[in-house]
């Protein structure tokens, strides 16, 4: 994943720490351990070497599944080793990650009775879906429609658009964001045109497999979703890869899918309702589910395609606490071989996605070696399949190596900007957590500052690595580069971000360059160094904010577990 954006300087008015430890570098105002780091001893030379190998035309892109995994897996050992980690696995450098890829072909047309008049809505043109279950062949059929509006059940903010419906072998109607996604300011219910989890389409499958739902169909629009149909409708289409579940996906909803808005609007209006009038309607606490007295079907084919892959993790034990951890994670993925530019080359090398994440999990851990261990286990993860779906990064969460109740926090890093040096960092996710003490001590001694946020309604914290583990409740930094720059503030950071979306980003021409400015990103080394390394050596265990939606999950973990948080 790959943003250039303004992003929130977040609110630093936090809540105490629930079971921080006071010490002589107690943060008063926050009661949070924040202790003083020494700048690392950071090697751009290994940033540079490690980059151009991981991204040379040798590793084919890096695509999972592939012998460009096996080299990148072999070169990221090595270098592991070479800087002095030791194997996180149990003695192993190696987390096996089973992957299952699902094709679903041969699709029937989405049909609706029961209505006023029998509806029938082609696949492509207007509805795309597929199936997280790993079955021959996918029948919804006679699936009874429920508007469920948002489709959130949030119990720490009292909202629940299921409440007394039984969803069980109905297909639940979604609207795509948060309640409040229209508000121009960032407060509300869901934090206003913020986006929060609860605004995301994989929560909203997510939930509804959770309520037991046959089907679960996400109404779209362009502009609370963020980008157009011709982006749902190719992402959908062809092969789906997700990590393995141990029940082949039985728990989930036979068919998760989207349909056009004014396809929505003709299935409303032939159940004798207006999805205007509904839409409205849903914005309100309280709101309930509403039966459409309709019914849904469709039918399609899917190839089932398993194979493996790998999560690569190196660790620095603490000192004297090394049962509690601290993460540092990038993919090492890539798209592998992708459509031709106009010299013929077909190879995504991802040379700043990811191989500078990448390159960056080596030059840190280099760094945190020479220094000496910190009192915390410093983590190494590098994750497989994040342009896939996160799915390495997932299959973590729902498998930690480490427990995550005694993971303090982490940083997660994903395609580096070699924009030049920069006055302010991007934040994803600011003002969600307590790391935002951790950040505002870290920016203060570098005199730089996080920069506001432009696009809060894309909701850009929950698609990267960090999300993983964010969701399971352990507080995370993504941190991009910034955008006013030393030299040409702004327009010149802007320019390069517009240059590197549009001829470089996901296609053959992300590749090493030896004329890289390095300058910005020896800074922002040192301040994921310095990051990591706080929640390393502190005594604290910094909580998301109360009301966040994923506060009751750190709380429920935490009070699980006799150990760390």
């Amino acid at each position: 994943m790959f943003k250039f954006a303004s992003i929130a300087a977040a609110s630093l008015a936090l809540a105490a720490c629930s079971g921080g430890t006071k010490d002589a570098s107690t943060d008063a105002s926050t009661d949070l351990s924040i202790p003083d780091v020494k700048p690392g001893d950071i090697s751009i030379e290994t940033m540079k070497e490690v980059t151009k190998t991981l991204s040379s035309d040798e590793f084919e892109g890096r695509a999972p599944g592939t012998e460009g995994e096996k080299k990148t897996l072999a070169y990221l050992v090595e270098q592991f080793k070479r800087v002095g980690l030791q194997p996180g696995n149990n003695g192993s450098w190696f987390q096996d990650v089973p992957l299952v890829e699902i094709t679903s072909e041969n699709f029937k047309p989405l049909t609706i009775t029961g209505g006023k008049e029998p509806l029938s809505f082609t696949y492509g043109k207007d509805w795309v879906g597929t199936t997280y279950r790993e079955e021959k062949s996918t029948d919804l059929k006679d699936s009874e429609l429920v508007f469920v509006g948002y489709g959130i059940n949030a119990p720490e903010k009292g909202w629940n658009d299921y409440a007394g419906v039984d969803m069980k072998g109905k297909t639940a109607v979604i609207l795509i964001n948060d309640p409040d996604w229209e508000k121009s300011t960032q407060d509300g219910d869901f934090n206003g045109r913020a986006m929060t989890y609860y605004g995301r389409w994989t929560y909203k499958y997510e939930e509804a497999a959770r309520q037991g739902a046959a089907g679960a169909i996400i109404i779209h629009d362009t502009v609370p979703a963020a980008y157009g149909w011709n982006v749902v409708e190719s992402s959908w289409s062809g092969p789906q890869a997700y990590a393995q579940r141990k029940d082949g996906g039985a728990d989930q909803t036979q068919v998760n899918g989207w349909v056009q808005q004014d396809v929505a609007k003709k299935i409303m209006a032939a159940t004798g309702h207006d999805l205007t009038k509904l839409m409205q309607e849903a914005k309100t606490k309280g709101f309930k589910a509403v039966l459409l007295g309709a019914k849904v079907s469709t039918q399609f084919d899917n190839k089932v395609r398993k194979f493996a892959s790998k999560n690569v993790i190196g660790i620095l034990p603490g000192s004297e606490k090394p049962d509690e951890y601290v993460l540092n994670s990038a993919h090492w993925d890539h798209l592998g071989h992708c459509k031709a530019n106009a010299e013929g080359d077909d190879i995504c090398n991802g040379a700043v996605d990811n191989a500078t994440g990448t390159a960056a999990l080596v030059a840190l851990a280099e760094a945190n070696v020479k220094a000496g261990p910190a009192k915390r286990t410093l983590v190494y993860l590098a994750v497989t399949g994040e342009e896939s779906g996160l799915l390495g990064s997932e299959y973590y969460g729902a498998n930690p190596v480490f427990p995550l109740s005694q993971t303090v926090g982490g940083v997660n890093m994903d395609a580096l900007s070699m924009a030049g040096e920069a006055k302010d960092v991007t934040v994803m996710g600011g003002g969600k957590s307590q790391l935002d003490a951790f950040l505002d001590a870290a920016l203060k001694k570098e005199g730089r500052v996080a920069t506001p946020d432009s696009e809060p309604q894309n909701g850009y914290y929950y698609r990267s690595d960090h999300f993983s583990f964010a969701k399971r409740g352990v507080p995370m930094f993504y941190i991009d580069g910034g955008i006013d720059l030393v030299n040409g503030g702004t327009k010149a950071g802007k320019a390069y971000n517009d240059d590197y979306t549009k001829n470089r980003y996901h296609g053959p021409d992300d590749e090493y360059d030896p004329n890289w400015d390095w300058s910005g990103v020896a800074k922002d080394l040192q301040l994921f160094y310095t990051l990591s390394r706080m929640l390393a050596d502190s005594t604290s265990w910094p909580n998301w904010n109360e009301g966040d939606e994923f506060r009751k999950t750190r709380d429920d973990s935490c009070a699980a577990s006799d150990k760390g948080c």
